[in-house]
């Protein structure tokens, strides 16, 4: 083993100095050792020219083997040993639920799996689970993705909310005054109204944005009336910051759901942050 490592390493830096320099050994110790090599081989492995060493036809096809099984070799041991990559858990959610819900969360499972890393993708766009570029995925809406198996985290709850200094205009006037409502969501207005009965926003009077979190912020201020879909909305009804001017609020069929390729569910990293999770939201 110990003449393959001194062939390797001449091999690749083409210098008995510097290989012996990087194996800590003088450049005669280096040098008996390849000879003894190439003697038990019968083949000659280097040309000594006055520039250095320069391998043969069969030294070039040796170096390559040796190499790889070098590199194989110490792949095992540390195997072996129990020296592992680092373990990543890659999940792809929503930024508010990631702001609002997992992240005050997320520090106690960092603290019970600390070999575990873990990124968060809150990009906008929805990411592919087949490719393996992210290990599960935390999406609102139906839970019909056929080719996921998906977790029920919870259900939402449609509320309106508006600043306290609003509530007396929209009980008076609630058709009149400004709705906010999602650029990405059509129905929700729509929804709350034909459930309890309150005549709809006027289009006249609508202020469309792309987050949920703009559209309690533009409600905060005093903007309009924002549909405020609990729980994730209740961190700001419990700090009085947003109001529900009137008592309605209606359940809905779309919710947040943990999203994971079947084939992948049963793997001991994903398995255990699922099951941690799914703890995180009983007792919720």
């Amino acid at each position: 083993m110990n003449t393959l490592r001194l062939f390797e390493a001449a091999a690749r830096l083409g210098q008995l100095k510097v290989a012996a320099d990087e194996l800590s050994l003088t450049p005669s110790a280096v040098s008996h050792g390849i000879r003894a090599l190439e003697r038990w081989l019968g083949i000659a492995l280097f040309q000594r020219t006055p520039q250095g060493l320069r391998l043969t036809a069969e030294g070039e096809r040796y170096a390559a083997i040796v190499r790889e099984s070098l590199t194989l070799l110490g792949d095992g041991t540390e195997r072996l040993l129990g020296v592992q990559e680092p373990r990543r858990l890659a999940i792809s959610v929503t930024p508010f639920f990631a702001v609002r819900w997992l992240l005050p969360r997320l520090a106690e499972f960092r603290a019970l799996n600390p070999d575990i890393s873990v990124l968060l993708d809150t990009s906008q766009q929805q990411v592919s689970l087949e490719t393996g570029e992210m290990d599960m995925a935390i999406r609102m809406g139906r839970g019909d993705w056929p080719a996921l198996a998906c977790d029920l985290l919870f259900r939402e709850r449609l509320v309106p909310v508006c600043a306290p200094s609003l509530v007396d205009q929209a009980r008076a006037d609630p058709a009149g005054i400004c709705h906010i409502h999602m650029r990405t969501v059509h129905e929700e207005w729509q929804s709350w109204c034909d459930a309890t009965g309150h005549p709809p926003p006027t289009p006249d009077k609508a202020f469309f944005v792309d987050t949920l979190q703009l559209a309690y912020e533009a409600a905060a201020s005093g903007f309009g009336i924002a549909m405020g879909r609990q729980p994730l909305v209740d961190a700001e009804l419990e700090r009085g910051l947003l109001v529900p001017p009137w008592r309605d609020s209606v359940d809905i069929e779309t919710g947040y759901w943990l999203a994971i390729p079947p084939r992948r569910r049963s793997e001991p990293m994903i398995a255990l942050f699922r099951d941690w999770l799914l703890q995180q939201v009983a007792t919720a």
